[in-house]
């Protein structure tokens, strides 16, 4: 992938991170509100505090893929599958651009997770 590909790939990620670190925020200051004391009001407060939780979850997940994504762009490794070590088809990081594998290794961990159930 071209350096001026890996700069335009670093920006998306860079605003994609921002982005999802100012809904943490967001979503931690909701959390940290008080619950109302009328019991059924206070039970519905619970059941969207784990809603939004669970949404934070998925943010922190993202931010962290997308880190990690960083941090292969900056160590060069950025399209090189982490298994078997060769590269990453272009339109597979195209679609998804947290991709560490190549699709037969991605596959092959997909199949072996499977079958661990």
């Amino acid at each position: 992938m071209p350096d001026n590909a890996h700069a335009a790939l670093r920006q998306q990620l860079e605003n994609k991170k921002t982005e999802l670190l100012a809904r943490l925020e967001r979503i931690t200051a909701n959390l940290r509100r008080g619950y109302e004391a009328d019991s059924k009001e206070r039970a519905l407060q619970l059941e969207n505090s784990e809603v939004v939780d669970a949404l934070g979850n998925e943010a922190r997940g993202e931010v962290a893929k997308i880190s990690a994504t960083l941090r292969r762009i900056d160590s060069g490794d950025y399209g090189i599958c982490v298994e078997c070590g060769t590269g990453i088809n272009e339109n597979r990081l195209a679609v998804h651009p947290y991709a560490e594998e190549c699709i037969d290794c991605a596959e092959f961990a997909e199949h072996r997770r499977a079958h661990q159930l």
